[in-house]
């Protein structure tokens, strides 16, 4: 994948997606985007489409996708719909486009040519539901990070780690530095997270591919996700006095020197940025580990619910277009950490953990997002029992791994 943009081709983009129009409107756009790095990315969107000459009203919901994704199905399927909302890459939405709830976008991401920008292409086939795009991908975002504190790791007196195991053996010096080694939130998709990255990291990618691609039980029940579950035992140890709820608290911890390190993905770079710190200096990142270097391909997309408001529903296509963007697109993936769905923009900006990724996507090393292979109902079961798994320590890795191989034989 290629990223560029010359100053010619930037204001050809933006001429060709932002169009100017004679609706002016105020749209609500919900999300759940309310950290620093966050609320600085998410202001980019908002003053792409103010320059069009329409208003964007805010509409975040603290506490991630877990908590604002339930009230904004229900405002939806309860004819409150906003203009426009946040989702996942994957099958989040689709309920709600088969209820024929939320717009076809066909039309204007074929006037607009979004399957020649927009890479992977696999990113648009997970806005699509009958041939019909129905959503706007507007980043990429990976899992696969281990973000580790230069500070945290000098005060206990031992080397930044390289890789996963480094990073376990130097756990006690942590500790009796007063340390907390591994910083996790304590809400349940943080914890599904840690473990959905320890299985390419440990067991490779083609184990991850049975497991939630091809939903193999038996490779579920086998020796490679042992290994797994053998790492996540010693994450759970290692996250054992991490004592704060949200994601970018635990991203604090290694900010400030609190904790050695965090299994986030690249959306806490933003966090690093507002907090003014610099890649390779304060703190490195390993994708994959520092094991197997890939990345999960997934991110954000938003949905446009169907409106009985003309001059709304014009206003929608014009947010949609001013997302993707070429300017935007850099704007606020910069910002946020990830990474844009344009491959002809320029990131000479990127710094280097942003560019790590983007060498590794480059050469196609990615798995999907397992949001986009697994159900909701399948996505909550795993995050129960890993809720479950990492309060719980008698229950053992085997009997865990057992509950997981049952999930997975039963999953859609």
């Amino acid at each position: 994948m290629r990223y560029r943009l010359t100053t010619a081709a930037l204001a050809a983009g933006v001429a060709c997606c932002i169009s100017s129009t004679a609706f002016s409107a105020e749209l609500e756009v919900t999300h759940w985007w309310t950290s620093g790095g966050e609320a600085a990315a998410v202001a980019e969107f908002a003053k792409a489409f103010d320059a069009t000459g329409n208003k964007w009203v805010d509409g975040a919901i603290a506490g991630g996708g877990n908590t604002a994704r339930p009230v904004f199905i229900s405002r939806i399927t309860g004819g409150d719909p906003m203009a426009a909302t946040q989702f996942n890459h994957g099958r989040q939405a689709e309920e709600l486009v088969e209820a024929g709830l939320m717009r076809d976008f066909t039309d204007l991401a074929e006037k607009e040519g979004w399957k020649d920008f927009i890479r992977p292409v696999s990113l648009l086939d997970g806005c699509t539901v009958d041939g019909k795009i129905y959503c706007v991908p507007i980043n990429i975002h990976s899992w696969q990070w281990l973000w580790l504190s230069h500070k945290a790791f000098e005060d206990a007196g031992v080397p930044v780690p390289t890789n996963w195991d480094e990073f376990v053996a130097a756990a006690p010096a942590l500790e009796k530095a007063g340390k907390v080694p591994l910083a996790i939130g304590g809400q349940p998709w943080q914890r599904t997270g840690v473990f959905n990255v320890l299985i390419p990291a440990i067991a490779g990618k083609e184990t991850f591919l049975k497991v939630y691609q091809d939903k193999d039980a038996e490779a579920a029940a086998g020796p490679e996700i042992a290994k797994v579950f053998k790492a996540a035992d010693d994450a759970r140890k290692m996250a054992a006095n991490s004592n704060v709820q949200d994601w970018n608290q635990a991203t604090n911890l290694v900010i400030t020197g609190q904790a050695g390190g965090q299994i986030m993905g690249d959306w806490a770079q933003g966090e690093f940025q507002v907090a003014g710190q610099v890649a390779g200096k304060d703190y490195s990142c390993l994708p994959g580990l520092g094991v197997n270097e890939l990345i999960s391909v997934g991110g954000d997309a938003f949905y446009f619910p169907v409106l009985d408001d003309p001059e709304k529903t014009a206003a929608q296509e014009v947010l949609a277009s001013s997302m993707l963007s070429p300017e935007t697109q850099v704007a606020f993936n910069l910002k946020k950490g990830s990474v844009p769905v344009r491959g002809d923009v320029d990131l000479a900006a990127a710094n280097d953990c942003m560019k790590k990724g983007l060498a590794i996507l480059a050469e196609e090393n990615t798995i999907p997002d397992p949001p986009r292979l697994n159900t909701e109902d399948t996505n909550n079961q795993l995050n129960d029992l890993f809720v479950e798994f990492f309060a719980t320590p008698s229950m053992t890795p085997e009997e865990a791994q057992k509950r997981y191989a049952a999930i997975i034989e039963s999953a859609d």
